[in-house]
């Protein structure tokens, strides 16, 4: 099938479009560049695919595109490390109303023309910014108290969207969220400032690259946020592709929502022990300093993932430390080029 990706050039959806053309299926990809600037991707040159520079906020662009397309994934987003969510307050919430008007507004065109099947919207664990059940199941989101985030309040607003959509257009939808995802071809985004932690300055506010790039830069001891008794989910990349994938092509997903996670959990002081002895060796012992956190930084972030099994097939299997086996050379190549 055509499908039309927004945010084509970004994180998750690197790894998305590269599943989607190992899959078969054909791919038009929208990016303005705004976050990292210009990137290339190993699938540029594939024949199924066509990348489009354009602003996901153009409703004209969009509707055009998607015309001819059957399914849209509304994969752009504003979109940063924790230090962003303060930062942007206000135009993270601005930005991506505007962009999710717009996909929404091209989706039910298409849909209406009768070529479109669904939208499958990318949204995010930030959803459940105030939940008290953990595992957290589907649902609660609509039963918890809202997120404190703008980021996550208006990633639930775009879920909103979805059901709007259906309820008033019969447009279907399938909603993923994506828990820390995990994997190579991030990089710092042009509007993040500077932010440091001990004698280092962040790359992007993301525990895994950034507890890594400290590690790889001999910070001794190694600052961490918090306590570290943090809870999160790391989930690589390419697995998230493929749930999304999968959620994109069942029939069973029609007009439902997925937690597309690995199932285990990890602690930030567990993470940075595997860092520290992937890089330096049992032999050193790691020493931690306790930087004061974000008012955003959620405590326990811990999914129920047995819908997504149940339904889709889909488990993410990659362990956390074969992810960091990718990761820790990757970053070590951006440093030693100075992009980092």
């Amino acid at each position: 099938m055509k499908v039309l990706v927004t945010g084509a050039a970004g994180f998750i959806c690197g790894y998305l479009v590269a599943e989607l053309l190992h899959a078969g299926h054909e791919v038009v990809g929208v990016d303005n560049f705004s976050k990292y600037g210009p990137v290339r991707r190993t699938f540029d040159d594939d024949p199924r695919y066509r990348l489009v520079e354009g602003d996901a906020k153009d409703a004209a662009l969009l509707t055009e595109l998607a015309a001819d397309c059957a399914q849209v994934v509304a994969g752009a987003a504003m979109i940063g490390g924790i230090s962003y969510f303060h930062e942007f307050a206000y135009d993270l919430l601005a930005e991506n109303e505007r962009i999710s008007a717009a996909t929404f507004d091209a989706a039910i065109s298409a849909f209406r023309r009768g070529r479109l099947q669904k939208i499958t919207v990318i949204s995010s664990s930030m959803v459940f910014e105030s939940a008290s059940v953990f595992p957290t199941p589907e649902g609660a989101q609509l039963t918890s108290p809202p997120p404190r985030s703008t980021y996550g309040f208006q990633k639930l607003a775009n879920e909103f969207f979805a059901r709007g959509a259906h309820e008033q257009y019969a447009l279907p939808f399938t909603i993923v969220r994506p828990f820390n995802c995990v994997g190579i071809g991030e990089r710092r985004a042009l509007r993040d400032h500077d932010v440091r932690s001990g004698n280092v300055k962040l790359a992007m506010s993301h525990v895994v690259p950034d507890l890594v790039q400290k590690v790889l830069k001999g910070q001794d001891p190694l600052h961490i946020l918090g306590d570290g008794s943090q809870v999160r989910h790391y989930t690589y990349g390419g697995d998230l592709a493929v749930g999304i994938r999968l959620a994109m092509e069942s029939d069973r997903a029609l007009n439902e929502d997925f937690n597309l996670s690995t199932a285990r959990s990890t602690t930030v002081r567990e993470l940075a022990e595997v860092v520290w002895r992937k890089v330096h060796g049992p032999e050193k012992p790691l020493n931690v300093v306790s930087d004061p956190p974000y008012e955003h930084d959620v405590q326990m972030r811990v999914p129920d993932v047995s819908k997504a099994r149940e339904m889709l097939g889909f488990e993410a299997t990659t362990p956390l430390e074969d992810v960091l086996d990718e990761v820790i050379p990757w970053i070590r190549e951006e440093i030693a080029a100075a992009r980092i």
